[in-house]
């Protein structure tokens, strides 16, 4: 469930990515290959492939296996047939979607996404209907506190926007995407803990659900996470934190 300030819904996701690993390491290939067709094999050098290559290591893939799929990509051997395609729609609640693909059959990614829509209380909408109300951001969990004058003063020079504090002396620090990267490493040899890191689509309003209303939103969002073209999916849901309980 990315796209949230709730740290809860990432531990969600990741809990489940976890159980199907084989699946998630094959949307990870794809992403690196396709970065590396577009963008070129050096990590330093392209700004897409450097997420995706973290992602990688975040995920525990196996440097061989990365280095792989990113001479595939660089070569030409892959992702030549891979088409980007983003689809949106509504769920449960009004709560809106944004699904980003990587396609080789868009006739047939589309006709999964539909059906899970429908058979989860949703509606596939139409290009540009709920895009608008996202924005990308980068987002880095930090065993930290924000009032350490310190950690603050670093994040704030290598790109942090905001900060935010959360339970158990952990921080929230919101960036520009193209920060990410840099501002990781930079807490990282400051000796600061990174939980977690990505680059979530954040709607500037959320729609808050009841506990009835979050189920199904996670049936669904797991729904369309499953498919095997779907690599990301945001909405705009604000859960029950008794969901997670």
């Amino acid at each position: 469930m990315a796209g949230h300030s709730k740290w809860a819904n990432i531990k969600h996701r990741k809990a489940r990515q976890d159980a199907k690993r084989g699946a998630v390491f094959t949307k990870i290939i794809r992403e690196l290959t396709v970065a590396a067709k577009e963008g070129g094999p050096i990590v330093e050098d392209n700004p897409r492939l450097r997420l995706a290559y973290d992602k990688a290591l975040s995920a525990n893939m196996a440097k061989d296996t990365i280095n792989r799929a990113i001479q595939r990509g660089a070569g030409g051997q892959e992702g030549q047939n891979l088409e980007e395609v983003v689809y949106e729609g509504y769920a449960p609640g009004g709560v809106a979607v944004l699904i980003k693909t990587l396609t080789d059959n868009k006739n047939r990614t589309v006709s999964e996404i539909r059906h899970a829509f429908t058979k989860y209380g949703g509606n596939l909408g139409t290009s540009g209907s709920v895009a608008y109300m996202f924005e990308a951001k980068g987002k880095i969990l930090v065993s930290a506190d924000s009032s350490n004058d310190d950690f603050y003063e670093l994040a704030l020079e290598h790109g942090a926007t905001d900060l935010v504090d959360l339970d158990e002396g952990k921080s929230e620090i919101v960036c520009d995407p193209k920060d990410l990267s840099n501002l990781k490493e930079k807490l990282t040899e400051n000796d600061y803990a990174v939980d977690a890191s990505e680059v979530v689509m954040e709607a500037e309003t959320n729609i808050n659900l009841d506990a009835e209303q979050s189920e199904k939103n996670i049936k669904l969002t797991d729904v369309l996470e499953d498919l095997d073209d779907v690599q990301e999916v945001f909405t705009n849901a604000e859960l029950d934190q008794s969901v997670f309980s």
